[in-house]
C-alpha cells in the first residue's frame, strides 16, 4: 500500500488522473491525501469532484478556500463563476455537496506522523487546540445551518486570535486560518492579502511564512499543507508544501508520505485544463 499527498487540483482533472497514472494509483489498496482546492478555475471541477466522490474510501480530504467558496454558491452566498456552474447545475449536486460538507478542515496521522490543513496550522495553535477548532467548524459546515453560517464566514474577521472574541468572529479566524494565511507577523497577527513568495523585502516589513513564525506552537507531526503556488514545493521538519501551480501553467505534484523518505512525483501541467477524459473509474485497475 502507498499514501500519496497531492497539492492542489484546482479542477485541472485531465492532468490529477495523468499524475494519478504516473504513481501507479492502485484503488485496490493505495490512499490519496488531497490538501484543499480541489476545485475552480480548471475546467474539469465536476469531474474532479465525481471522480473523489467514488472512490472516497481511498481519499482523505481537507477542504481549500475554493472548495468554500464552491459550497457557498450552492447557498446562495457567493457568487457561481463558469468553472463551478457545471456542478451547481448537474442533478448530482446536492450529493456532491453533501460529500463535500462532509470533509474536514484537518486531517491527522499519528502514525504516518503528518497532518494536513489546505492552508497550514495558525502560529496560536497547538495540535489539540487546531483539532479541536477545526472540529467545531466542520460540525458547523455539516449542519442543517451552514448555509447561515458560511455567509457570516465571508464578513471580514480578524487576523488576530482572540478567545474573548463572539464566537462567530472566532469560527472565522480559525476558516480562515486554516485556508487562507500564508504570512504572519512576530505578533502572530496573519497577513491574508499577500500571494507572492516569501522575499526578503517583505522579511523586513517583518512578514514571515506563518512556519517560521517566532514562538509558533509546537506541533509534533509534520505539516502537510497546499494553497501557496508562488512558494512552491517546499519541505523541511514541520512542513511539506505541495502546491506547484497547476492551474498557473506549473505542475502538479505527489508526495509519496508512508516511507522513511519522501517520494516525490510531478508532472507537467498545461495553462488549461480543458479536455475530457474517461470519467469511469473502472478502467482504473493497477498498472504496475
Amino acid at each position: 500500500m502507498a499514501v500519496w499527498a497531492i497539492g492542489d487540483i484546482q479542477g485541472c482533472y485531465n492532468s490529477f488522473r495523468s499524475l494519478l497514472e504516473k504513481i501507479n494509483f492502485d484503488l485496490t489498496q493505495d490512499k490519496l491525501w488531497i490538501a484543499g482546492d480541489l476545485v475552480n478555475r480548471g475546467e474539469g471541477s465536476l469531474e474532479t469532484l465525481e471522480y473523489l466522490y467514488n472512490i472516497k474510501e481511498n481519499v482523505e480530504i481537507v477542504l481549500g478556500n475554493h472548495d468554500i467558496t464552491l459550497i457557498a454558491a450552492y447557498y446562495g452566498v457567493k457568487k457561481s463563476n463558469p468553472t463551478l456552474d457545471p456542478i451547481l447545475d448537474s442533478p448530482e449536486a446536492k450529493k456532491l455537496i453533501d460529500w463535500l460538507r462532509g470533509q474536514k478542515f484537518l486531517h491527522v496521522d499519528y502514525q504516518l506522523g503528518y497532518c494536513m490543513a489546505h492552508a497550514g496550522i495558525s502560529p496560536e495553535f497547538d495540535l489539540g487546540m487546531a483539532m479541536m477548532y477545526a472540529k467545531g467548524v466542520e460540525e458547523k459546515l455539516q449542519s442543517d445551518q451552514a448555509g447561515i453560517w458560511l455567509e457570516q464566514m465571508f464578513k471580514k474577521g480578524s487576523n488576530r486570535f482572540n478567545r474573548e472574541a463572539s464566537l462567530i468572529d472566532i469560527d472565522r479566524y480559525i476558516v480562515s486560518a486554516f485556508t487562507r494565511m500564508r504570512f504572519c507577523y512576530g505578533d502572530h497577527r496573519l497577513d491574508f492579502d499577500q500571494k507572492g513568495p516569501p522575499t526578503e523585502e517583505l522579511r523586513e516589513k517583518g512578514l514571515k511564512p506563518w512556519f517560521e513564525c517566532q514562538n509558533r506552537k509546537d506541533i509534533d507531526l509534520r505539516i502537510i499543507m497546499g494553497h501557496w503556488s508562488t512558494l512552491g514545493l517546499y519541505e523541511d521538519e514541520h512542513v511539506l508544501a505541495l502546491d506547484t501551480g497547476c492551474l498557473w501553467g506549473g505542475k502538479l505534484t505527489a508526495a509519496r508520505i508512508d516511507s522513511d523518505e519522501v517520494k516525490i512525483v510531478s508532472i507537467e501541467c498545461e495553462k488549461k485544463d480543458e479536455g475530457k477524459v474517461e470519467k469511469s473509474i473502472s478502467s482504473d485497475t493497477p498498472q504496475n
